[in-house]
């Protein structure tokens, strides 16, 4: 049945199979203006992370803004007045920039020791070094001593300056997301209606029309402002950096990948075609059934919604390659066929290549669907929308291969078009077929090598990575990255929480107990919260975290009253500190108290940002000495504090990591050998087919770890993902190898015909999918180009294995019966 209406559509009326799919290409194209991509750091998070939504409180909670961040290091001193002047005009023109909140430079910096008044006449007249008044070189040093400043505007060395731009809130935005986590959560909890369900989805449309709307102001914003910076790059140099700038820079590099790599493989496609079949004509066909899936893939994505990321940026790569290998396999066979049979019609020669070759082509369909599937057990939501998104290509594939390609060729090839003349013999297949039947050492010897080095390599593999380094050298990431890492006190933010009880016992010597006594019924509780006890655990927590070196630049409440313990010249007592913080002018209050002191909430927080570019930062064990020294060393109770930040987050993606390739591998295996034994129905076969690509793909894990190259969320996917895509070969080998078998009956003479045969097309779409893996190394993202060269050194290896080591456990273990 299914045979009579393909024959009717392809075979009878291939002209209305080409309009319809010109109809779906058409529909597709239309659909194509939605296609999306995504740099936003919520698609670099885990979904559901409560650690998330304890950073979102946190930040909600102390008033954390977006920023960027501009190192400024002038070609003179910022002891003179050139500098400041120039420092102020750069300042004066990024403020005038309709979204930035406030700037903050070392020439805004209030300057409490320039001057020999009391500590609050300071306080409230203090100076900074822009003051046309003020002693710079007195006030300059102030600032490169101070506990809050240094590391913070200004470098130890004073050459180089931090100047902070705060963002505008977005209230449209901070409002959608709350939206959004209130139905996942709901969504986690009890479910949705299908009312709810309804609002859910209109909602999450309404959702990512804004976001491609913040996307492209963040865009507008990062070139009107990189526009300012190159008006003042003469006297100084400078460096921009922030999560803004990054997530603009992503999207550039997504699209400049999606384009570099599209156009890579397309070129090196075409030219595989031209030195495997001589023909122009074999050449453009082939050619159409990859563009056209591509087209329908980006329309199905921009029908749905789904946008592409940094991940998942070299799918269209992915699938050219994929269904070119599938289209010179089905080519190569419908030539064989006509070459070999001169009698049979083009119509019959194209019915009985797409009854030969569906069911191979559907199995190494579904191992690769089998491989990308299951990266949706990852956890991590860039990696799962990939695995989905190539399972839907594939399947869309397989589609175009076995109705748009037949249907070609049944209307523009012709006998006199038969002229493929690597039918007959291949130099390289030949030596590999001749190597496999004569040499058990130098096959086996090198396998068990192989396997041991692979075990050796994959205990040593981690997860350890700095974020810093998923950038080239010569990028603007990683140099403003850099040199804040090593300038100014580090990259990574932390936030350590330090919760004080609510009702605190008063220590015996502490002179404000009693006023706090008497105040505690009065709304003010500013006027009592500050006891010298919560100081010394708040200053506790600063010093310990100060001494750690993988921690940069510490900011606390402590920072604040240790500048005022100096000025005063004596440790202040609860009732000084609750006066001075009354009297501290509001402005100061908001900039530098606000942010570290949740009086309402019984909290401090205790800001840390970790040095990224430290060769041995392990951050999941600082995390866990950070958690242990403060209940063990420190004396906390576990509830008295809680870490959260960026550090956390990526912390707990990278460990998500590790636990998946785990899980992932042994699905893919499961999967792959379970599929195995149900196309040949036999035990044995099943086992010979897996084990050349499973010896590859742990193969390149190994090298992987003996390189003491950390798993990122690229290289994580490759072993799943080389043993989806290597199987392919042994499918295609096994299937062709036990159909010739029957004919010839002799192993050493069916090996000879599966090396010159499916061996070439085996050959072909290999050295394909490796140069056209390769293309990826021309990406700016260090992940996509490990990537690359790892996939297409593993194919190498699966494809070496699959003509040497697989046909010589046929020959040994001889599968399908005796000669």
């Amino acid at each position: 049945m299914i045979t009579e209406i393909y024959k009717k559509f392809v075979i009878d009326f291939p002209k209305i199979t080409l309009f319809l799919i010109l109809a779906l290409i058409s529909f597709s194209l239309y659909y194509a203006k939605n296609f999306n991509l995504d740099a936003s750091s919520d698609a670099l998070i885990l979904e559901g992370d409560k650690d998330l939504k304890y950073l979102r409180e946190v930040n909600e909670r102390y008033g954390a803004k977006d920023f960027l961040v501009l190192t400024y290091s002038p070609v003179s001193s910022f002891e003179e007045k050139e500098t400041i002047l120039n420092l102020q005009l750069l300042k004066s023109k990024i403020e005038k920039l309709t979204w930035v909140d406030s700037v903050i430079t070392v020439i805004d910096v209030p300057l409490l020791k320039s001057t020999d008044e009391s500590l609050m006449d300071r306080l409230k007249n203090y100076k900074t070094l822009a003051h046309p008044e003020i002693d710079r070189k007195r006030g300059f040093e102030e600032i490169i001593n101070s506990p809050i400043y240094q590391d913070y505007v200004i470098s130890k060395d004073g050459k180089t300056s931090g100047i902070v731009v705060y963002l505008k809130k977005d209230e449209r935005l901070a409002e959608y997301i709350k939206i959004k986590d209130k139905f996942y959560n709901q969504l986690l909890e009890g479910g949705l209606n299908k009312v709810e369900k309804l609002n859910y989805k209109n909602f999450l449309k309404e959702y990512e029309n804004y976001k491609n709307l913040y996307n492209l102001r963040n865009h507008q914003n990062i070139s009107e402002i990189r526009d300012v910076i190159s008006k003042y790059g003469e006297n100084a140099k400078i460096h921009l950096g922030g999560i803004p700038m990054i997530a603009d820079d992503m999207m550039g590099y997504i699209k400049s990948d999606i384009i570099v790599f599209g156009i890579g493989v397309f070129v090196f496609i075409i030219l595989t075609l031209w030195v495997v079949f001589r023909n122009l004509k074999w050449v453009i066909l082939p050619l159409l059934g990859c563009v056209t899936s591509v087209i329908f893939m980006i329309g199905l994505l921009g029908l749905i919604g789904w946008k592409v990321t940094v991940i998942s940026s070299n799918f269209i790569a992915l699938m050219l390659i994929l269904n070119m290998a599938m289209n010179i396999h089905v080519t190569v066979r419908f030539l064989q066929l006509k070459k070999e049979n001169k009698e049979v019609t083009k119509n019959q020669a194209i019915l009985e290549t797409s009854k030969k070759m569906i069911m191979p082509i559907l199995y190494t369909v579904l191992t690769t669907i089998c491989a990308f599937l299951s990266l949706i057990f990852s956890g991590i939501k860039p990696i799962i929308d990939f695995g989905w998104m190539m399972t839907m290509g594939l399947s869309v594939s397989i589609l175009v291969t076995f109705l748009l390609l037949p249907s070609l060729l049944n209307l523009f090839s012709s006998d006199e078009d038969i002229n493929f003349k690597n039918t007959d013999k291949s130099k390289i297949t030949s030596f590999l077929g001749n190597f496999a039947k004569k040499r058990n050492i130098l096959i086996f010897g090198p396998t068990l090598i192989i396997l041991i080095l692979s075990v050796i390599g994959i205990t040593k593999l981690e997860v350890e990575n700095s974020f810093i380094n998923y950038f080239d050298k010569e990028t603007e990431i990683y140099k403003g990255m850099k040199k804040i890492d090593n300038d100014l006190g580090g990259t990574t933010p932390l936030n350590v929480i330090v919760k004080f009880p609510i009702k605190e016992k008063k220590a015996e010597d502490d002179e404000f107990s009693e006023w706090e006594e008497e105040e505690e019924g009065q709304e003010d509780k500013a006027k009592y919260w500050f006891t010298r006890d919560k100081m010394d655990k708040i200053i506790k927590v600063h010093d310990y975290l100060d001494s750690l070196p993988e921690i940069g630049k510490v900011l606390s409440f402590g920072s604040i009253l240790r500048v005022a313990e100096d000025l005063n010249k004596k440790e202040l007592q609860s009732l000084e500190i609750a006066v001075l913080y009354s009297k501290i002018p509001d402005e100061i209050k908001k900039e530098i108290i606000s942010p570290y002191i949740s009086v309402e909430n019984d909290e401090a927080r205790v800001s840390v940002r970790i040095k990224d570019s430290l060769q041995d930062l392990r951050r999941n064990d600082l995390i866990k000495k950070i958690n242990e020294d403060l209940n063990t060393k420190l004396g906390f109770e576990k509830n008295e504090y809680k870490l959260s930040g960026v550090l956390i987050l990526f912390n707990n993606l990278l460990q998500s990591l590790f636990k998946s390739q785990i899980l992932t591998l042994g699905i893919v295996m499961l999967g792959i050998s379970a599929m195995f034994f149900i196309l040949f129905r036999n035990i044995t076969l099943a086992f010979i087919g897996v084990v050349p690509n499973f010896i590859a793909a742990f193969f390149i894990l190994g090298i992987i770890g003996l390189m003491e190259i950390p798993l990122d969320m690229m290289t994580i996917t490759i072993a799943a993902i080389t043993i989806g895509i290597a199987v392919d070969n042994s499918i295609h080998y096994i299937y062709r190898f036990r159909e010739e078998f029957k004919k010839i009956k002799n192993y050493n003479l069916t090996l000879d015909r599966c090396h010159n045969t499916v061996g070439i097309a085996i050959l072909n779409t290999s050295i394909t999918i490796i140069f056209g893996f390769s293309i990826l190394v021309l990406s700016n993202f260090i992940p996509t180009i490990y990537f690359g060269v790892f996939t297409g050194i593993a194919m190498l290896l699966a494809m070496i294995s699959v003509l040497t080591l697989l046909p010589k456990l046929i020959l040994i273990i001889r599968p399908f019966g005796q000669e």
